[in-house]
């Protein structure tokens, strides 16, 4: 047999890797499956944006290679995008990058910043792809646990001399997946701050960024004074525009940083779609008119959520942003216990917490991808679950 890297050996098992086949076993003993488990909601992307692919996809400029400049007018229209909504003058050319997905640049990334060694601070529980970029680069994690005691947010005072001092990537994320957590403009000074100290590259996942609610405003990394000179923000359309599958995203910083990772793709894929770019140029113009209207959806889905999950007997904290509710498991049952159940005995799919690292012990997070009427029936079905 041929052997594997021992890099490879390091790598956890992917959240829900497994689920296609549990569902489908489940499908033929005529079980009727709720999915709240991936954040890939069924709503559609804006018309127009789908209208503008099938358009460009007929242009034969549009197939050829779009390497990593990619479409220009995308580049600036999300320089743009950038000005209008957080205030920040970035050069198109230089300091914004197209990626196939927030993910794929995410995960790449540690290739350019890492040797052996070096260690990044990941939040725990965390999206997988920090701790697989840094695994399969070679790097050392220091996962840190996210306590509801701090807000879910990493301590950033509180890391041994042994930790800072080869520190070279700080991974962020808020509005936060899994646990919908918030990050003051004070707090993301200190993390800028932190960086600064320990000449360490924040990374910034801002997927949910416009994923918010009742009035409030997610705040851009690249927003605080110095954070261009130690930061990368990763911005997504998969949440924003319904496009999980368009695989689109940008990632926005100082020059010197995108060069970087730049180089990194140069030798591993050539560029998105162009014509899927064209469509993330209207996607951005469509902003005002049609994302107030898909956020309010979702704070419906939000509200009908936690009122139906208090209902059934859960501790359900209302959150102020991402498409999630981070949820404790009653009793002393493991989520991945709770959540196996819950699929085979419910038919419900969630997200056991510790799915996403050892910090997310006690809790499963739920996904707000289906309309109200479901949600209230896997609510029901949940709630039967604990009753047992």
């Amino acid at each position: 047999m041929v052997r594997v890297s021992q890099r490879f050996s390091r790598l956890p098992e992917y959240p829900l890797s497994n689920l296609a086949g549990t569902k489908k076993k489940l499908g033929k003993k005529g079980i009727t499956i709720i999915d709240l488990g991936a954040g890939d909601a069924n709503l559609s992307p804006p018309s127009e944006v789908i209208q503008t692919l099938s358009e460009a996809s007929q242009q034969i400029e549009m197939s050829r290679y779009s390497f990593q400049a990619g479409l220009p007018s995308f580049r600036e229209e999300v320089a743009n995008w950038m000005k209008k909504r957080f205030g920040i003058k970035l050069d198109p050319n230089r300091e914004i990058l197209p990626l196939l997905g927030s993910k794929e640049g995410i995960a790449k990334l540690p290739l350019a910043f890492m040797d052996p060694g070096d260690v990044a601070i990941i939040p725990d529980p965390g999206y997988q792809s920090y701790l697989g970029g840094v695994i399969l680069a070679g790097g050392s994690a220091c996962l840190t646990p996210l306590r509801p005691e701090e807000n879910f947010l990493i301590p950033l005072d509180g890391f041994q001399a042994d930790i800072t001092s080869k520190v070279r990537l700080l991974y962020m994320n808020y509005p936060n997946n899994p646990t919908t957590a918030v990050a003051s403009p004070e707090y993301l000074q200190e993390a800028v701050a932190f960086c600064h100290r320990t000449k360490s590259l924040l990374v910034h996942d801002h997927a949910y960024s416009e994923i918010a609610f009742d009035g409030y405003r997610p705040s851009s990394i690249l927003e605080i004074e110095g954070a261009k000179d130690v930061s990368l923000e990763f911005h997504s359309f998969s949440k924003t525009y319904n496009m999980t599958g368009w695989r689109l995203g940008w990632v926005a910083g100082g020059a010197d940083l995108i060069s970087a990772l730049s180089k990194v793709k140069t030798f591993m894929d050539t560029g998105s779609f162009k014509a899927i770019q064209a469509a993330g140029v209207t996607a951005l113009k469509s902003y005002d008119n049609w994302v107030p209207e898909n956020v309010a959806t979702f704070e419906s889905r939000r509200n009908v959520a936690v009122e139906s999950f208090t209902q059934e007997g859960f501790s359900v904290n209302k959150p102020k942003a991402t498409m999630y509710l981070w949820i404790p498991i009653p009793g002393t049952e493991s989520s991945m216990e709770f959540a196996k159940r819950a699929l085979e005995e419910e038919g419900v799919v969630v997200l056991p917490g510790a799915g996403l690292g050892a910090g997310g012990e006690g809790f499963f997070r739920i996904a707000l991808t289906v309309e109200n009427s479901l949600m209230r029936v896997a609510a029901k079905r949940l709630g039967r679950l604990i009753g047992k």
